[in-house]
């Protein structure tokens, strides 16, 4: 094992997961690693604990770290943290009576710092970028659906909508809905499943509600204006940012990568098909240089302000968030999602500034007090 010794001065840090039978605990461990070999270059004392083991009322607990060729994890006894990374996996698990207990007396804690409590939903976040008259320009005609009537009313000023699970992730579940008046079945829906999509056609609102239905089961689903993105070779391409807060505690952007929609995928989301590309030169293929330039500068300043009405508007402690947003023909910028636990961004300098900033943000926090 790495034999720094950390730093008294610097606070114990431990990334939150659930446990899990077989494997001791959930979450992406090749993350997990490149997290806790940061933390000891740092001086920094940083382990994975699970919402069993994070037993506040304790001074000594169990935490997990990895063994030197980082395939095996063991349990030590560790310090109760200062600071909690929120790692939970999924929303089902964060919606489990215990988790969200845990969660709430962290928040409670008076000597421990938690951020990022909850996954985003796509509704709120729809609804607290509305509210603010510099982010709501941004956001394309969103509503709930609720039933067939919403998709006509939609469709009178769109002829082409997204339909997205409010608490999907990496575009599962997403559809697509076009209106063609020439058609004899005028209502036609792409299903994304996997790298593959399905297109059903209708004749009738009715006969396409009922197939709605089908698809979404018991989920519940927005329906949103489609914007006609910026294409590179035919395919449209997307913008991700990832923006964290630094050591003095303040939203910065640490990188911006470009994703290309896979062949046939009408989302641009990697697992689907889609690719990693380099943001400039997607944007000076379709725009030319002068005005990548001007677009490219536009989006650490449009992502920073969407970023800080998210957390005014939700009224919780967030440290880090992923930013998925669109250019259209003109250049515009358009707000799609944010994600509130990040993937990791396989750029290798976005990756190496984004597991700092882990801990640039842990140390400010460190020096907060909580005021109840």
């Amino acid at each position: 094992m790495n034999s720094r010794i950390p730093d008294p001065g610097k606070p114990v840090i431990a990334i939150l997961t659930t446990s899990d039978r077989l494997q001791q605990f959930r979450g992406n461990r090749n993350n997990f690693r490149d997290i806790i070999r940061t933390g000891k270059e740092l001086g920094y004392l940083v382990y994975v604990v699970t919402v069993r083991d994070l037993k506040l009322e304790e001074r000594t607990i169990t935490g997990y770290v990895p063994s030197p060729s980082g395939k095996l994890w063991y349990p030590i006894p560790v310090p109760l943290p200062q600071v909690i990374y929120n790692r939970i996996p999924n929303r089902n698990e964060e919606e489990k009576a215990p988790v969200a207990r845990k969660i709430a007396e962290c928040l409670e804690h008076p000597e421990i710092q938690l951020y990022n409590p909850n996954f985003f939903n796509k509704w709120n976040l729809f609804e607290w970028l509305k509210e603010s008259k510099a982010t709501s320009k941004h956001v394309p005609k969103t509503r709930r659906l609720r039933s067939a009537a919403t998709l006509t009313a939609m469709l009178k000023n769109h002829d082409s909508l997204y339909l997205k699970p409010e608490n999907g992730k990496a575009g599962k579940g997403i559809m697509r809905l076009r209106y063609r008046t020439d058609a004899i079945l005028p209502y036609r829906l792409q299903i994304q499943s996997g790298k593959k999509n399905t297109t059903y056609k209708a004749a009738s609102i009715e006969r396409l509600w009922a197939r709605i239905g089908r698809e979404k089961g018991l989920s519940r689903y927005i329906v949103q204006q489609a914007i006609v993105l910026a294409a590179h070779r035919g395919r449209p391409f997307d913008l991700r940012v990832l923006l964290q807060k630094n050591g003095r505690g303040a939203w910065a952007v640490t990188g911006i990568g470009a994703r290309l929609a896979g062949a046939r995928s009408i989302t641009t989301h990697v697992p689907r098909g889609g690719s990693i590309e380099e943001p400039s030169s997607m944007l000076e293929g379709t725009f030319g240089a002068e005005q990548a330039a001007v677009i490219l500068k536009n989006v650490p300043t449009t992502a920073l302000l969407i970023a800080r009405q998210i957390e005014r508007a939700s009224n919780t402690m967030l440290g880090e968030m992923s930013m998925d947003l669109g250019v259209d023909e003109e250049g515009g910028l358009w707000f799609f999602e944010a994600n509130s636990r990040p993937m990791k961004f396989d750029e290798p300098a976005i990756r190496k500034l984004s597991l700092e900033r882990i801990f640039q943000y842990g140390q400010h926090l460190s020096r907060q007090t909580k005021h109840n």
